[in-house]
């Protein structure tokens, strides 16, 4: 989630212990446990212990080494590599994908449908998929995120938005930033003499935005929670909305995630639980969308949506469950074009990405997901149908793509986590039968019928408070070591702790904090959380057990400032860093590869030294010390390296390499005053228009990345 669009609110409210305070239990005990689970732990775990965790590669091979010198931090309106590096850019904002859409100048003035046309704005998350396998890694699709707007930069011709913060806005400029929303899909080729250029006018070029139409399926789609006056029947929506991280599926789709959706609604009255708990606002939307209904060029309700309040008889005749087609993980097609799908057994929260578990024939496919806001969970759905090989994608050939998604994704049980100091963690189905902290079934819980599945998704924030699952530090990105299943998940702050033993505020009734609707205002630490008023953030992993309810975890690393009292990972200069967002495990070997991490910074304690930036480390040539807090500490620390840092004013977001690992893909989001043209490395002169963009990473000899 970018820091431009975080909603401060908090608003879980359960009395859950949270992971701050599962971690300063787990923290203190590290001196006793000398590296190992207790013994029952273990057991539990089928023999797995935190050592075994932090050396899982079981190989005897050399580990990678980088072949690059941490970077010092850059305070520039510049893009920052290596020497021997250089940084192109590529597909900024704007950029025309057919020639529907004008070439690109300071002073375009946008329309809707020139919009439509063009990259979308504020790059996030992204995905290459290869055209045919000859070539895969010269030429492929680039699905990419686009998140949220930047009114000034979009309407800088004309001196800003209109009637932003008060009053109508002017139809054409809401529907311009709708479509400024979204999804990109382009064409990118590598050329001869080795830059890269986007292909304008390739078929597969094509956005999918805010206002396009996409189907529900799963045990939402059909159900009385969805029906609108668009689709009476409960199975189509429009649009997608603040697509943050990302995630692909072993069939070769793309998934995108609905994060910060809610601030784009308003419902002043008739509002539900699952309203409050999601934040669903009253009074004005973030950007005030609902407010041009009524225009006499309005078509179909494409503004009127937007206001949830209830207008009607029953909810086929206004837009009050508008709210609850939002809030899943979306599958697109990048090959076809195909009508979008939103995958609503996977939960409906805010999206953080969705991450592949590893994939085993025979077994069951798994992905996770975080919920990106202070004091929410991390889940883990798992698909009713096994992995089968033949459904892995075939470049190039035909194939029913979405249906395969249909039969891996839309049955399946959700799970949520609760971890324990001991350094174990349980996942807790998020079923309708499933027994809650006091006893009852969520079903009983929630006030719903015994079978509501459908029910259960829309209130999968209430069912996980009242399963009892721990409260994170805003989980963001993931990753999976494909070789071992490894999963990381960065938790990037929060400064709504207290100290442990202190009690927790709520956002509900306090006289009824197990009561769908409330949330924590402040929590206590935890192991897994364990510092108060959390800047820096961290990175914990963990490793399933042979019971696939299990696993065993531990803290990767944690960021901080150099002079940090509480600097637990020893950081020094050349490698602090706060905030982790970003995640990208880039395989090079089986069971070895390097760990990509990109920050979101706020802590003036690292942002007074550098921009945003991207750290490599080897997790394989890492062992934990006894007693460390977590695997990369003073003893080892020097093996987390600067490799790039932002521009001024920037997020570093997106990533992924080119099979052949010869190229880096980052993006750069709302960068203050850059790009200043297509060297990313050069800083402007003057002032330019700022655009979000991907750039592309290579080395000047063309070798591969890092090593």
């Amino acid at each position: 989630m970018s820091k431009e669009i975080e909603d401060h609110r908090l608003l879980n409210s359960s009395s859950n212990e949270p992971f701050s305070a599962v971690l300063e239990r787990h923290v203190s005990r590290r001196a006793v446990m000398k590296g190992g689970l207790g013994l029952a732990a273990m057991g539990a775990l089928g023999g797995f212990g935190v050592s075994a965790l932090a050396n899982s590669s079981g190989l005897a091979k050399t580990p990678l080494t980088l072949a690059f010198e941490s970077l010092a931090g850059s305070r520039t309106d510049a893009i920052v590599v290596p020497p021997g590096y250089s940084a192109q850019v590529l597909v900024p904002w704007g950029a025309p994908l057919n020639d529907t859409a004008p070439d690109w100048s300071e002073d375009l003035a946008l329309t809707p449908e020139m919009q439509a046309n063009s990259v979308g704005m504020h790059h996030d998350g992204m995905h290459a998929f290869p055209l045919d396998a000859d070539s895969a890694s010269r030429r492929f699709i680039l699905a990419m995120n686009n998140e949220y707007i930047d009114e000034n930069a979009l309407w800088a011709p004309q001196g800003g938005p209109t009637n932003m913060a008060e009053g109508q806005r002017p139809a054409d400029e809401v529907r311009t930033e709708i479509n400024a929303h979204g999804i990109t899909l382009v064409e990118v080729e590598k050329t001869d003499n080795g830059v890269w250029q986007h292909v304008r006018g390739s078929a597969f070029n094509r956005r999918y935005t805010s206002a396009t139409p996409m189907a529900l399926s799963g045990p939402v789609a059909g159900s009385d929670y969805v029906r609108t006056k668009y689709s009476p029947e409960g199975t189509l929506t429009r649009g997608t909305n603040n697509n943050c991280a990302n995630g692909y599926t072993p069939w070769g789709t793309y998934l995108t995630c609905e994060e910060n959706w809610p601030d784009i609604f308003i419902k002043d009255e008739g509002r539900e639980t699952d309203d409050d708990r999601l934040g669903i606002p009253t009074g004005r939307g973030r950007y005030g969308w609902e407010t041009a209904a009524g225009d006499a060029s309005e078509e179909e309700g494409e503004f009127s949506r937007f206001n949830a309040t209830p207008g009607g008889a029953s909810a086929s005749e206004d837009y009050r469950n508008e709210p609850r087609t939002f809030g899943y993980i979306v599958e697109i097609d990048p090959y076809t074009g195909a009508q979008a799908v939103k995958r609503t057994a996977l939960g409906r929260f805010r999206h953080e990405g969705c991450w592949p578990g590893k994939l085993v024939e025979g077994q069951p496919v798994v992905f996770y997901s975080g919920h990106d806001s202070r004091n929410e969970y991390i889940y883990k759905f798992v698909s009713e149908a096994v992995w089968d090989p033949a459904d892995a994608p075939v470049v190039g050939a035909e194939a029913n793509r979405l249906a395969i998604g249909a039969k891996y994704m839309d049955k399946g049980t959700l799970h949520v986590a609760r971890f324990n100091a001991d350094g174990s963690g349980e996942w807790l189905a998020v079923t309708p039968d499933a027994t809650t902290a006091d006893g009852r079934t969520l079903a009983e819980a929630l006030g719903l019928a015994a079978d509501d599945h459908a029910g259960i998704i829309i209130h999968t924030c209430d069912a996980a408070d009242l399963l009892g699952a721990t409260p994170m530090d805003r989980p963001e990105w993931g990753a999976v070591d494909p070789t071992s299943g490894e999963v990381y998940m960065t938790l990037t702050n929060n400064s709504k702790r207290t100290e442990e033993g202190s009690e927790p505020t709520f956002t509900g009734n306090e006289d009824d904090i197990a009561a769908p609707g409330n949330g924590y205002a402040t929590a206590p630490t935890n192991a897994a959380n364990p510092r108060a008023a959390n800047e820096g953030g961290q990175i914990i992993r963990w490793r399933e057990g042979e019971d696939q309810g299990v696993f065993e975890w531990e803290v990767f690393v944690f960021g901080a400032a150099a002079n940090d009292a509480d600097n637990l990972s020893g950081l020094t200069d050349s490698n602090q860093f706060a905030s982790p967002d970003g995640l990208y495990f880039d395989e090079r070997d089986e069971g070895q590869g390097i760990l990509w991490i990109e920050t979101d910074n706020g802590y003036a304690g690292v942002a007074d030294a550098t921009n945003d930036q991207v750290l490599a480390v080897v997790p394989a040539a890492l062992q934990r010390a006894d007693g460390a807090a977590a695997v990369v500490s003073g003893d080892n620390q020097q093996a987390l390296k600067r490799f790039c840092v932002g521009p001024n004013g920037c997020e570093v977001t997106g990533i992924f390499a080119t099979a052949d690992r010869t190229a880096l893909f980052i993006n750069i989001q709302h960068p203050g005053n850059w790009p200043a043209g297509d060297d990313a490395t050069q800083a402007a002169s003057g002032t330019v228009r700022p655009r979000a963009s991907t750039v592309v990473i290579q080395k000047d000899d063309g070798g591969i990345i890092g090593v």
